[in-house]
């Protein structure tokens, strides 16, 4: 078997185990694969620099350890691009791949700063050739960096670059509506007051997007409608919240069921606004509702289940709930006439007998 045909052989053999989730001889199989690529290719051929990124990859997905690889293959690849001994397409392919992979693995070591640079490196290469479905990939990964360190304006900058791309690609798509909400989750975590206004457009955004493309049932517009629904709580927008969740009330019991966290959460939120608005029926009525799926789901011990009995307990001593309770034992007793009819009935046959 002639070297090149091993190297065929290896490759396949690396990617069942990958399949088969047996990592640790996957990497031995993309060592070998690294190494017969040397011997059929030489160094300095871009086929070593796609192995030596093959292996740094799964150095990183299975070993969380790839840093020194991907270095290897990017300094291959220096030789490579210096030399111009591969077409441009293969050039970017690699070297998109280096980048990336190494903005992934500065992340996992906590060090944003090498990530963004390496993330930066990739945005100027992908320049050349327009691609934009993978600068939208870079961009959206620039922003996670960003957010995880706490500078929220600079993550909404990356996803606004994001936004525009997807909305000149296609208006309206799911690509468009996913961004849309991630920038309305970023808007609504500053805590400042005039980034409510775009929190507020992107969440109407994203939600009539979601609800075009996937329909008003599907998981994701309803859990943007939830989000949607806790920044208006916390805005103050009571009512507009209860709105919401009454609208996709029975949409969620189609999807998750009668018996479902995402109901007990629609009732617990419909009942709490009803209760701060002094519904006090209402919320009773409401929040029983919830109080019996959370029993059914968690248990009376459970502190979700407790909480909310404690609430439905609280509000059984409203005089409104009181009053309502009272009306419906006068409802249920038998009429007085009918009382004293069935009475009469019995002491008439007593006396006949």
């Amino acid at each position: 078997m002639t070297p090149a045909e091993k190297l065929t052989l290896c490759e396949r053999r690396a990617q069942s185990l990958a399949d088969s989730e047996e990592y640790d001889p996957c990497i031995q199989e993309l060592v070998r694969c690294l190494a017969l690529s040397r011997l059929v290719y030489g160094n300095e051929h871009f086929a070593v620099a796609q192995a030596q990124s093959r292996l740094a990859k799964a150095y990183l997905q299975y070993k969380a350890e790839a840093e020194s690889s991907f270095h290897k293959a990017a300094i291959v690849m220096g030789d490579i691009v210096a030399q111009e001994a591969m077409g441009k397409e293969d050039r970017v392919d690699t070297e998109y791949e280096i980048f990336t992979n190494l903005a992934r693995v500065y992340q996992r070591q906590g060090r944003p700063e090498k990530a963004l640079s390496q993330c930066e490196r990739a945005l100027e290469l992908l320049q050349e050739g327009a691609q934009l479905n993978r600068i939208c990939c870079v961009y959206k990964n620039m922003a996670a960096i960003e957010q995880a360190q706490g500078h929220l304006d600079r993550a909404i900058e990356h996803l606004l670059q994001v936004h525009s791309i997807a909305l000149s690609q296609s208006p309206g798509g799911l690509e468009g509506a996913q961004i849309a909400h991630s920038l309305a989750l970023a808007y609504s975590s500053t805590s400042e007051p005039h980034h409510n206004d775009s929190a507020t457009r992107f969440f109407e955004e994203s939600i009539s997007a979601y609800r075009s493309t996937l329909g008003p049932q599907d998981t994701l517009t309803l859990s943007a409608q939830d989000d949607f629904s806790h920044f208006l709580l916390l805005t103050g927008q009571q009512e507009r919240c209860a709105e919401i969740q009454r609208e996709c009330l029975a949409y969620k019991k189609s999807t998750f069921g009668e018996l479902s966290a995402e109901v007990a959460e629609a009732l617990q939120l419909i009942g709490g606004v009803e209760m701060t608005q002094g519904q006090m029926r209402h919320a009773h009525r409401t929040l029983k509702k919830c109080l019996d799926i959370q029993n059914m789901l968690y248990g009376p011990q459970h502190k979700k289940t407790k909480a909310t009995q404690r609430t439905v307990d609280m509000l059984s001593q409203s005089p409104e709930v009181g009053e309502r309770r009272k009306e419906s034992r006068l409802e249920t007793r038998p009429p007085f006439c009918a009382v004293i009819s069935s009475a009469s009935e019995v002491t008439s046959n007593m006396s006949n007998s």
